[in-house]
């Protein structure tokens, strides 16, 4: 052997050899490079097997890979019976032996050793370390063997382990990438057989088929229990635990396995497996998924974004504070008549409360009304006893109550037609419970049809009326049962007339429709099953008019049915669905946008909280001085709070505050260049410091071109000039910044990103500063520089091509009315 004479010259005592030999149970690439050091100044003769067992115990990640070829490359290179001693420890995490290896309890281990272990070999085969290619035949050999694809857990490793293979070894299957000159050349001095190329492609395409075959198998089993749990959702609204974790459980195993099969096809160069299309069937969500605690979202979220809102929906009037109890069929009136007979009139309230409040409609007339039937009742008893002239005499009276109640039908009936007519007008919650207060006293059977007829009859395009209408509805549900089943027999009748045609007209009154269910659910007076039922019926025909029913729905009453208690499951499945049917179906831009509006209203997209910035005391003082306090009064008690300020340690962040000029008021920024000003008779460097600073700031706005930026440049043009004012700056600065303006990037590949042809920006930046001080540059040599640049500022204008109306507006004010008349 070439090392033998030098390996005698080397340390070979067993304390110095064992130190080292532990060190490659730890091999790592940071420590790489000491290690290797260490191993050319010892000799390992006599310790050889020992290393190769501390080597193959080694926990390799995939970064140490290459650090542990390098420490084998070095340890082949001196000892010959280093690598089949290698060679033969390596097998055994794939081929344990029945006694004396140790083997991993732990399979997620073990199969992390196996995968580390296949890609250490491979890689020493690359390096000519491990010689024959048919190593890799059996351990190919056991990875591909169908008796491992009956236990799950097993399958899915050595898919796994079987793509990391295709993936570093292409050259194995005959998949190696040409066109890399070097790459082909280094792999065709490889001892690598068609016959190996063909059988190691074989083994691997028969197990991905194998597997490919079980996943479809499971994704069926997923189907059908997907089916069964949406028809126990539609029955009952949740699932029971059993089911949930039943399925998931499937899901789980699902997901994992198609990942792997995946993983697999995309190393073999193969397409991915196609999943059937699933229909109408989507994933189960479980209560525990709903937020990231685990706990129900209306215990953290409140259901109404206020007080108000909450008040609205919740806070009704008591009837029966308002109104008298005989009204609302709660009480028996005390009514005498003429005669004094008590108990008949009592007898005969009873006989019209079985006419009329047996129907679960406790209703009421006038006083004078229920006294004029109480006579009629008790006199019709007497006439068994009384002669025929007294028979005559009570007929003339029965005509007179007769044209008595007429005249009070009449009376009510105007009142009502009143009532009804004001209906419209209710457009806030203290006129419409006055208005439910009124209706009591009109209450009867035939009045309330009228009622939930012209509440049904709501116009079209009047979708302000709505919450009201559902309140006066909720409002009198507490005293007149019959009212609500009405309207809401009236609104589901109309809702499956409507989706039964399925015509592309009336969308108006569709939409006015869905969202006068809503509003009564979020009063709790529509049912959640007649919600959920309607808004299945769109999602099984999404499309057309359909979207636009199901997202107004979802934008009435959906975030309140996503948190209330008993209907969050349900309402987080159907929203899943409706976002799985947007996915799938190509929908017009209006419709998309209707889609993700409606779910994200009713589930907001988790953000973290906004971190306000904070800011020392000193520098909030500072802000609170600058853009608060600061006007025309204050501008010399802030001059003096400033230069009372430790000027070493606040001189950098007023000047970072002064060019915040965008945050104050706009027509205070003259009120910053007079602190300016009032500041530099102190601080003689401060002024100077500002001025480069809004320098800078121009020309970096320039560089950006950002839109987002316009509003602080515009600010920065006015503060230049205002230091002009102020005789900060000569005149020169102000021609060179504008002169910088209108030729910055011009003649240069990126021209037309930072000044394209159809952006006036530049124009506007130009008048701003214009405006604040060019009406100074009126004789002398600045009116001279003034003219010549207008002339380079016209040719600028003419280039861009017809200036938008307010642009040429600004530009015929600041130049033309200021300066010179250049621009005709």
């Amino acid at each position: 052997h070439p090392y033998a004479s030098h390996l005698r010259t080397l340390d070979s005592s067993i304390k110095r050899n064992t130190a080292v030999i532990k060190k490659l149970k730890a091999i790592n690439d940071e420590q790489k490079d000491g290690l290797m050091e260490e191993l050319k100044s010892v000799n390992l003769s006599k310790f050889v097997s020992e290393a190769v067992s501390y080597i193959c115990e080694a926990k390799l990640r995939s970064a140490d890979i290459q650090a542990a070829v390098q420490i084998c490359s070095l340890l082949h290179q001196r000892y010959k019976d280093f690598s089949p001693c290698l060679i033969q420890g390596l097998l055994k995490a794939f081929f344990p032996g029945k006694a004396g290896d140790d083997i991993d309890p732990d399979k997620n281990s073990r199969a992390m050793k196996k995968r580390s272990t296949l890609k250490l070999l491979m890689e020493l085969y690359f390096v000519g370390i491990v010689e024959d290619a048919s190593t890799f035949i059996n351990i190919i050999k056991d990875l591909t063997s169908v008796e491992h694809l009956k236990d799950r857990e097993t399958t899915q490793t050595n898919l796994t382990l079987l793509a990391s293979f295709a993936r570093q070894g292409k050259h194995f299957l005959g998949l190696q990438k040409h066109g890399q000159e070097a790459y082909d050349e280094f792999f065709m001095g490889l001892n690598i057989t068609d016959d190996l190329k063909t059988f190691f492609k074989k083994s691997l395409s028969s197990y991905y088929d194998a597997a490919v075959a079980i996943l479809m198998s499971e994704h069926a089993s997923l189907r059908a229990m997907e089916s069964e749990n949406a028809k126990i959702l539609n029955v009952k609204g949740e699932l029971s635990d059993e089911n949930t974790a039943l399925y998931e459980k499937l899901r789980k195993s699902f997901d994992q396995l198609l990942r792997c099969v995946s993983s697999l096809a995309e190393a073999l160069d193969m397409q991915p497996p196609v999943m059937p299309d699933d229909g109408h069937t989507t994933r189960v969500t479980t209560a525990s998924e709903l937020s990231p605690s685990g706990k129900h979202f209306s215990a953290v979220e409140p259901i109404w974004d206020d007080e108000d809102t909450k008040a609205f929906y919740e806070s009704l009037p008591d009837l029966r504070v308002f109104v008298p109890g005989v009204l609302l069929g709660e009480a028996e009136p005390k009514l005498v008549d003429q005669h004094g007979k008590v108990h008949e009139q009592t007898g005969e309230h009873k006989l019209e409360q079985g006419t009329e409040v047996q129907n679960n409609a406790e209703a009421s007339v006038p006083e004078h009304q229920l006294e004029g039937k109480t006579n009629v009742g008790s006199k019709n008893r007497e006439k068994k006893d009384k002669t025929g002239k007294e028979i005559s005499k009570e007929k003339e009276a029965d005509q007179k109550g007769d044209i008595e109640r007429e005249k009070v039908r009449v009376t009510d009936g105007a009142s009502l037609d009143n009532l009804l007519q004001r209906l419209p007008r209710c457009v806030s919650r203290d006129l419409i419970d006055q208005l439910t207060v009124e209706f009591c006293y009109l209450n009867s059977k035939a009045n309330r049809k009228k009622l939930a007829r012209a509440l049904f009859n709501v116009p079209r395009t009047s979708l302000e009326l709505l919450p009201f209408y559902s309140r006066l509805v909720a409002t009198l549900s507490t005293c007149m049962k019959d009212l609500p089943s009405m309207l809401l027999s009236m609104l589901e009748e109309e809702f499956n007339f409507l989706m039964n045609k399925k015509d592309q007209i009336k969308i108006e009154t569709k939409i006015r429709n869905i969202r006068f269910i809503g509003e009564l659910c979020k009063f709790n007076i529509a049912p959640s099953g007649l919600v959920f039922s309607c808004l299945k019926a769109c999602l099984d025909d999404f499309s057309h008019h359909n979207i636009d029913v199901a997202c107004n729905l979802l934008e009435t009453c959906g975030r309140f049915l996503y948190l209330s208690q008993g209907t969050t499951v349900r309402m987080s499945n159907m929203l899943e669905i409706l976002r799985r049917l947007k996915n799938v179906k190509n929908l017009d831009p209006h419709h998309s946008t209707l889609v993700e509006n409606a779910y994200y209203l009713c589930k907001p997209p988790e953000r973290s909280a906004r971190v306000s910035k904070v800011r020392p005391p000193l520098h909030q003082y500072i802000r609170k001085l600058l853009f608060s306090d600061l006007d025309k009064t204050s501008v010399q008690h802030v001059l003096r709070q400033l230069r009372k300020l430790p000027w070493a340690e606040c001189e950098e962040y007023l000047v970072k505050c002064f060019l915040k000029v965008h945050k104050g008021k706009y027509s205070q920024v003259h009120l910053i260049a007079l602190l300016t000003a009032g500041l530099s008779h102190y601080h003689d460097d401060f002024h100077v410091a500002v001025v480069d600073e809004v320098l800078e700031e121009i020309r970096v706005g320039l560089e950006l071109n950002d839109y987002a930026m316009q509003q602080r440049q515009l600010a920065h043009m006015r503060f230049l000039g205002e230091l002009y004012n102020y005789e900060h700056i000569d005149s020169s600065v102000i021609f060179d910044t504008l002169y910088l303006i209108t030729v910055f990037g011009h003649g240069t590949l990126e021209q037309d990103l930072l000044d394209p042809p159809e952006d006036f920006f530049r124009i506007r930046m130009i008048v701003t500063l214009l405006q604040t001080c060019g009406h100074y540059f009126d004789r002398g040599s600045s009116k001279r520089k003034l003219d010549r640049f207008l002339l380079h500022f016209q040719r600028y204008i003419l280039n861009k091509g017809p200036l938008p109306l307010d642009v040429e507006f600004d530009v015929q004010v600041s130049v033309v009315l200021n300066t010179s008349n250049l621009l005709d």
